[in-house]
């Protein structure tokens, strides 16, 4: 049976199957009529039923589950992209995410940081620990590199670190603010039981912090301005935006540029004296 115009599930299964070589599965003998793996071979990578399998191909028998999908996705061997595009196809959302612990970025992600010469950047992951961060943000807001990695935390740092209250020009707000971004970013990371256990950390760290995390607000961190207290340059106006990185959901992206011609001179001049982190 064809797979009906409009399947737009089955026929991306069908195209994921006969682009797999047999062979590298175990799967020998007999003459095939067309290539890649059989249904019945597919379903049973899969785990599940061969006709339930044939069904998803031919558009028929309902909507799959996300564990369904998942199954398959792992038995076609699917990139992360790909099983993204499976659940899209077939249930209309991505796939629940799943915190994973991130240490570090790409050496071109790395780079995209450095282009940024008067503007602080810096990339976190679902729990806002800097896992990368370029000149600029070392000079300005934190000298991450001189932090052992556990302590590469915007939380552990706003609530913890006099400093860095202290160049904040109205740190409630700010620390509201950052409180509720994080809680929308957490939890879109699929990092629920981390978020527990971090959380708990806090709240013993801060009371104000727990005040804050008690209230359940949610904020979207999107774009805005800041004034920072520098204990060199003095004020400095910021305007700030937040990206998500493709194929990363766990990470996002914050760059600040000075508002002003004038500032950002003063920050080029500040930044190029100092000396380069090995």
């Amino acid at each position: 049976m064809s797979i009906p115009a409009g399947n737009m599930l089955g026929a991306y299964l069908r195209d994921r199957r006969t682009r797999l070589d047999p062979a590298a599965f175990g799967f020998t003998g007999g003459r095939r009529r067309t290539p890649g793996l059989r249904r019945e071979e597919v379903a049973q990578r899969a785990n599940i039923s061969p006709t339930w399998y044939t069904w998803l191909e031919q558009g028929r028998g309902g909507a799959p589950s996300a564990d369904v999908l998942n199954r398959i996705a792992e038995g076609l061997m699917l990139t992360e992209p790909e099983r993204e595009h499976l659940f899209m196809i077939g249930l209309g959302h991505p796939p629940e995410m799943h915190f994973k612990p991130t240490e570090g970025v790409s050496p071109r992600l790395q780079r995209v940081l450095d282009a940024f010469e008067v503007g602080p950047a810096i990339i976190k992951n679902a729990l806002w620990d800097v896992v990368a961060w370029n000149r600029a943000a070392a000079a300005l807001l934190t000298d991450y590199g001189k932090l052992p990695p556990a302590e590469r935390n915007i939380l552990r740092l706003i609530f913890s670190n006099a400093r860095i209250r202290a160049a904040q020009q109205d740190w409630h707000a700010m620390a509201r603010f950052v409180v509720g971004a994080f809680r929308a970013d957490a939890a879109r990371a699929g990092a629920v039981a981390e978020i527990g256990q971090f959380v708990e950390e806090m709240s013993a760290l801060s009371p104000e912090f727990k005040e804050m995390w008690l209230a359940n607000d949610v904020h979207a961190y999107g774009e805005g301005t800041k004034r920072l207290h520098h204990s060199e340059l003095g004020v400095l106006d910021m305007e700030f935006s937040a990206f998500s990185v493709d194929g990363r959901p766990d990470l996002g992206m914050i760059v600040y540029h000075p508002v002003s011609s004038g500032d950002a001179e003063r920050i080029r001049e500040y930044v190029g004296s100092r000396p380069t982190s090995s």
